[in-house]
C-alpha cells in the first residue's frame, strides 16, 4: 500500500503527476498562480486524506486528478462570488459572465486535451478532425490519403484510448 503520509511518497508523486495537475488546474482557471494554488492545495487535501486513497479502486493520479478537479470547482465558484478586489470591489464582467455552466464546460475541456494527451497520435488526429470538428470521415481520409476504413478504425480505437486516458485522469461520465 502507498503511504502518502511519508515526505518520499508525496514528494515523488509531486515530480510525477504535479507538471500535469498544473497544466489541468491552469487550462481551468485560466490563472498561473492560481493553477499554482490549487496543485499545492491539491497536495495538501491529498497527504490530509491519505487514508482515503486505496490503490485498488484505482490509480494514484486518478484520485490525484480527482482532488485537482475538485479544488478548481471549489476555487472557481469562490472567485464567482468574491468581489475583485482590483476595482474597489466591484466584480468585473468577465467575473460576471462566469457561470456554472462556463466553468463546467471550462472543466471538461482542460480534461479532454489533458486525456488526448495519452492517445497516440493517428488516433488523436482523427479524433479532433472527426469527433471535434465534425469532418466527415471521407474528407478526413481524403486529406491524410488513407482508406476511409482506416480513419473508421482510428476514430473506434481512438475513442476507446481516450476513455481509458480520461479514467486514468479520474474523470468519469455519471
Amino acid at each position: 500500500m502507498t503511504d502518502l503520509r511519508s515526505t518520499e511518497t508525496i514528494d515523488a508523486a509531486y515530480r510525477e503527476y504535479g507538471a500535469a495537475l498544473f497544466r489541468f488546474a491552469s487550462r481551468s482557471l485560466g490563472d498561473r498562480g492560481l493553477a499554482e494554488e490549487a496543485v499545492q492545495e491539491t497536495f495538501v487535501r491529498a497527504w490530509r486524506r491519505a487514508e482515503r486513497y486505496d490503490e485498488d479502486r484505482g490509480p494514484l493520479q486518478a484520485w490525484l486528478f480527482t482532488i485537482c478537479r475538485n479544488v478548481v470547482i471549489d476555487m472557481s465558484r469562490a472567485r464567482k462570488i468574491r468581489p475583485a478586489l482590483a476595482d474597489g470591489g466591484g466584480a468585473s464582467s468577465q467575473e460576471a459572465a462566469v457561470g456554472s455552466d462556463f466553468i463546467d464546460k471550462m472543466v471538461q475541456t482542460a480534461a479532454l486535451e489533458e486525456a488526448l494527451r495519452g492517445v497516440a497520435p493517428e488516433h488523436r488526429q482523427v479524433l479532433v478532425e472527426v469527433v471535434i470538428r465534425d469532418r466527415p470521415q471521407d474528407a478526413v481520409a481524403a486529406d491524410l490519403g488513407v482508406p476511409v476504413g482506416t480513419v473508421k478504425s482510428r476514430v473506434f480505437y481512438g475513442l476507446r484510448s481516450l476513455r481509458k486516458s480520461l479514467e486514468a485522469i479520474g474523470w468519469s461520465d455519471d
